[in-house]
């Protein structure tokens, strides 16, 4: 049972010295992340309005029109979906933290 216990701490060790080395070393740079991760929260109001754009782009006539327009038209859509898809709450998960959960749910 100890060496079971020793076996389960030395994982948990290990595999967040990862986690811990993983962060930026400038400082400055993350605090302005964090500024603009905050800022990028799109109302209701503005993803309907964008995504009316999206259909409004997609039900016009592309065939008469010239390659650089339908270029604009693409680098448009995409930064829409990038904007929407920022907007979004994501939860991320690391490898370490589903084995540290589940060996957590193991030993309950």
């Amino acid at each position: 049972m100890r060496k079971i216990i020793f076996l389960a701490i030395l994982m948990i060790f290990t595999l967040s010295s990862t986690i811990a080395f993983a962060g930026k070393s400038d400082l400055k740079s993350s605090s302005d992340n964090a500024a603009t991760k905050t800022e990028n929260k799109l109302t209701a109001e503005e993803v309907t309005r964008l995504t009316n754009r999206v259909e409004e782009i997609r039900s016009m006539d592309k065939s008469e029109m010239t390659v650089t327009e339908k270029r604009e038209l693409r680098k448009e859509l995409k930064g829409i979906k990038s904007n929407v898809r920022r907007s979004g709450e994501v939860i991320y998960i690391s490898g370490g933290t589903i084995l540290l959960i589940i060996l957590i749910l193991l030993l309950i």
